[in-house]
């Protein structure tokens, strides 16, 4: 797995190079600009797609900027942004306050990831259940002799609620899918504003457990391999696994658009699920989808 650029920790604006096709303008004059916006899983995705479609399309002023999917999906609906990265599906109330501003949204899977489960290297756990990981979220296991681990009290690192992340692990694992279920992280998880800065509190913290898209995993945090229940095998989130479903808190990464993309914007989602786009969903260490 790739090292993460320390850069995200900025959740910056990636502020690409300038270009678009010869023809659509004088050279050195912009002809367009294009503001990407959303899920932290996603801006290295984002930013390394631009820099590929800069290479093709000149005189057009791309911005990535991270910030979390519903800061995306909300500055799309505020008419701020042209695309939303999100690693999350919209919500029924986003979808009523887009489309009371006029904003009718449009989905395009671009990508699968697989949201791993991360400890210290230096903790002994290497595989938790799914039922395990929901007690641990939840505040009822609170220290890793339970799991047969040290006598280390445990310390829960969280994505804050405004993240796509977030709210998939939520659902999938505390919530184990169910629509009407109400369960919660526990009060005494640490929101943490990206998934750069669960990385780096992991890697320095041996106490720690916490989770983030595939495309963060580094030698510096150690990843658990999970089990869909006490009777299935235990699996990492590899390619292949997240791939074929195997992996158990696998998910789609979207990029949403206000109605069928035209003009820059389409020619953008064009490339991201073109052969060279896909690979470079390959390169950042997450599934292409062809």
């Amino acid at each position: 797995m790739k090292k993460l650029c320390p850069a995200v920790l900025f959740l910056g604006l990636f502020q690409l190079f300038f270009l678009c096709p010869a023809s659509a303008a004088p050279p050195g004059q912009k002809s367009a600009s294009l503001q990407i916006k959303g899920s932290d899983t996603m801006v290295n995705l984002g930013q390394a797609w631009a820099e590929a479609f800069n290479a093709i399309h000149s005189n057009v002023n791309v911005a990535v900027t991270g910030g979390g999917s519903g800061t995306g999906i909300a500055a799309l609906i505020n008419g701020t942004c042209d695309i939303a990265e999100s690693s999350r599906a919209v919500e029924e109330k986003e979808i009523k306050q887009a489309e009371a501003k006029g904003i009718r949204f449009n989905q395009e899977t671009v990508a699968l990831d697989g949201i791993a489960v991360v400890v210290h290297p230096s903790n002994p756990i290497k595989n938790l259940t799914m039922d395990q990981l929901r007690e641990i979220f939840m505040g009822n296991i609170k220290n890793w002799k339970i799991l047969g681990g040290p006598d280390w009290p445990i310390v829960l690192l969280s994505r804050e609620v405004n993240s796509g992340t977030h709210i998939f692990f939520k659902e999938h694992v505390l919530r184990r899918g169910k629509k009407k279920a109400q369960e919660e992280f526990s009060p005494g998880a640490l929101m943490m504003p990206s998934s750069y800065a669960i990385a780096e509190e992991v890697a320095n913290n041996e106490n720690t457990i916490g989770y983030y898209g595939m495309g963060y995993i580094s030698p510096r945090q150690k990843v658990i391999a999970v089990a869909k229940d006490a009777q299935s095998p235990f699996v990492e989130p590899t390619l292949q696994a997240v791939r074929t479903n195997a992996y158990p808190i696998s998910r789609p990464l979207y990029l949403y658009t206000n109605g069928t993309p035209k003009g820059v914007v389409k020619e953008f989602i064009d490339f991201a699920y073109s052969k060279e786009g896909q690979e470079i969903v390959n390169k950042t260490d997450f599934v292409p989808i062809k």
